[in-house]
Formats: C-alpha cells, structure tokens, sequence
C-alpha cells in the first residue's frame, strides 16, 4: 500500500505515522510559570541536537482550541526547563503526568516522586529520575499545521548542568542503559523499554569520528 497522508486516509484503522518513527525519546519536562506553579509533562517529540555545546529540542502540539502548552510557555518566559529521564521503574508516573488538568493545578500533586531542585532556577526535578538536564531556553519555532492542534511549537534549548546518580553509571564510566531501563514511546498508546543493548564500531572510524560517536573527552 502506499499514500500521500497530507490528502488520503491509509484505509487503515489506525493512522501508522507515528508508529513508524520508533521508538521515540520520551521528553519528561519538568518547569515552573513566572507566578511559581509547577509543571511536568511528557512529550514524545525530544531529541538532542548536537554535544559541543550539548543543545536539545522539543516539539509541542497546541491544544485544540489554539492554546499553547505550559511548558513552552514557561520556558519562554523562565529561561528554564529541565529533563528527566523516564524509566520502567517510573513509567506509571509518566502516564500520570499526562494528565490533563485545570488552571492552577500542578502536575506533581498527582505524582508519588521526590521533588528535588535545579540549581540555575527553581524547577523542581524527579529525585528517582537517575539522569536530569537543566536546559536553559534558546528559541521557538511555530509551524503552522492543518488545524489548531496540528500546529506545533519546536522549542531550543542549551544544557547547562547535568545531574547523574552514581548507582546509574558502569564501573568504566558509562551509563549502565540495561539497568536503567529507560522508556520510550511508539504509536497509540504503547511504548517500549530498553533492556537490550549491542554494540557496533563504524570501520575505520579516525579519532574526530570517534568523538561524535562515542562522547569522548575533550
């Protein structure tokens, strides 16, 4: 089969976009308004950019009725989110952040998490969460989509501090992925989690390539 998704239905019962990019890094930001409510949402639109400086993004639908979400909005006018990294052990905690809720409700009301808090701003992090990103704001990027909920802000950002619980670390140093178990989302409602890793060395990579790919020290 084939279709152009800008004009056709797939005929499918369900539209297999986005369970074609998978699986997806799991964005679980967390932030603060200007007033001092505090946010943390899930997003499935979260990729790093590049490592020198290491600078990310996200990507965040409106609501239907042309709202914007919160955590765009608070970073534009804070300067600060921050990342955790959402894992098996804290998956339900994810789901629950999702929540939609009324003006004036937080989020971590909800949450059976420690709170802990970020150095460049007051943004409440996940304690449990074993690697944490201060990302301090760049710049927004609105694209306009078909309708209101189609149109999305991409949101830059620049890593400032990274927190790292040594239980996550291998004994050479690396993050121990396995035992983390981090989450990742696919299509629908289903998401994966990382349990299995390999490894496989570009041939004749020279030192340069090495350094991109293996985060090597400067």
């Amino acid at each position: 089969m084939k279709y152009n998704p800008c004009v056709e239905s797939s005929g499918l019962p369900y539209s297999p976009f986005k369970s074609s990019t998978v699986p997806r890094p799991i964005g679980w930001l967390s932030s603060v308004s200007e007033d001092g409510l505090e946010n943390i949402a899930p997003y499935s639109q979260w990729q790093n950019l590049t490592f020198d400086p290491p600078m990310v993004m996200f990507s965040a639908n409106q609501y239907p009725d042309g709202r914007r979400k919160d955590t765009v909005l608070n970073a534009e006018r804070t300067g600060w989110f921050v990342w955790n990294m959402a894992t098996w052990d804290l998956r339900e905690e994810v789901n629950k952040s999702a929540m939609a809720l009324g003006p004036g409700e937080s989020e971590w009301d909800h949450l059976d998490v420690t709170k802990e808090y970020a150095d460049n701003h007051p943004i409440p992090m996940v304690k449990e969460s074993p690697v944490k990103f201060e990302c301090r704001y760049l710049s927004t990027h609105r694209l306009k989509g078909d309708s209101a909920v189609g149109s999305i802000d991409i949101v830059f950002a620049r890593v400032e501090k990274i927190h790292i619980d040594d239980d996550a670390l291998t004994p050479d140093g690396r993050l121990d992925i396995p035992r983390i178990q981090p989450i990742a989302r696919l299509g629908y409602f289903d998401y994966t989690v990382v349990r299995e890793t390999f490894e496989m060395r570009v041939p004749g990579a020279d030192a340069d390539a090495r350094l991109g790919l293996e985060g090597t020290p400067k």
